[in-house]
């Protein structure tokens, strides 16, 4: 049998009081091996200035691969043009911190229409993120797109609909995906069975293609399948449940791309969920496999 690539685990870290100072401490005390950040406020406007001193030390660690996370109020399909020029300016500032700490990806919100139908919205996109992709060169961090929960006009829930978003910007190279358990759950692919993970990336490999998926959100879901409501849970404390989460690990699409966790925190519940989904990674594997790595 071969060995199944190997799925770093990690979380979404704090990072109040400095990026390696307070992240790279709570990365160690959850046993995480690959974390998330914001780079700057995830709801506000305003740039943070970054730290020569902390993004050395971050990029340092170079056996903890990281991620950022952009600005939730990032809405490149809005009408309203100030939002637009805003959010564009926002995600620009976040891919060039996000390369000064040697991120492996900047995962951001990919929406919504607010208004006057999808098809406008997605023109809209590719107004906006089209060129901000083709200006990131070869050794730029990915931008990487992460479905919502399907709440009012948003442009991309399903992995159906993620297929149409990517083909706005012409499936750029550059333009990664991020998928979220909870978001496709409350979108209605019910992920709850590991048959029903299996039938979701199976169409994810269809129709968006394997080699778009550079990051999974692994969250439980504190609502219903197609409740199109986004609420995170701890592993196994929602609606979903821990044991389909093992699918992650094996399945063709999603084995080898790093797992964090968005779950509540602090560091107790954190250091329990990572806990869980590695016991799921060590359970997809033989017992020769996961001495071999």
């Amino acid at each position: 049998m071969a060995l199944a690539p190997f799925s770093r685990i990690g979380a979404h870290v704090p990072v109040s009081g400095g990026l390696a100072k307070r992240g790279l401490s709570y990365a160690d005390a959850i046993g995480a091996e690959v974390i998330q950040v914001f780079v700057t406020n995830p709801r506000s406007w305003a740039h943070t200035p970054g730290n020569a001193e902390q993004d050395a030390l971050l990029r340092a660690r170079t056996d903890l691969p990281v991620f950022v996370h952009a600005c939730y109020l990032i809405n490149l399909g809005s009408p309203d043009e100030e939002i637009a020029a805003r959010s564009v300016a926002s995600l620009e500032y976040t891919l060039q911190r996000a390369a000064q700490i040697g991120a492996r990806g900047v995962v951001v919100h990919t929406g919504s229409a607010v208004r006057g139908g999808r098809a406008a919205g997605l023109a809209r996109v590719r107004a906006r993120l089209l060129p901000i992709l083709e200006a990131l060169d070869e050794a730029a961090p990915p931008v990487l797109l992460e479905p919502m929960a399907g709440q009012g006009q948003v442009l991309c829930a399903t992995v159906d609909d993620l297929a149409d978003y990517l083909d706005a910007v012409d499936r750029h190279p550059k333009a990664g995906v991020c998928l979220d358990t909870a978001h496709v759950f409350g979108a209605g692919h019910d992920v709850s069975t590991r048959a029903g993970m299996r039938t979701m990336l199976d169409r994810f490999g269809e129709v968006v293609g394997a080699d778009r998926l550079r990051l999974v959100h692994a969250n439980d879901s504190a609502a219903p399948c197609g409740s199109r409501r986004d609420r995170h849970a701890g592993i196994g404390l929602g609606y979903i449940g821990a044991d389909p989460f093992a699918e992650v690990f094996t399945h063709p699409v999603s084995a080898g791309v790093p797992v964090v966790v968005e779950t509540p925190g602090p560091e107790g519940p954190h250091a329990r969920d990572v806990a869980t989904l590695k016991e799921l990674r060590a359970q997809a594997a033989t017992p020769e496999q996961e001495a071999a790595r």
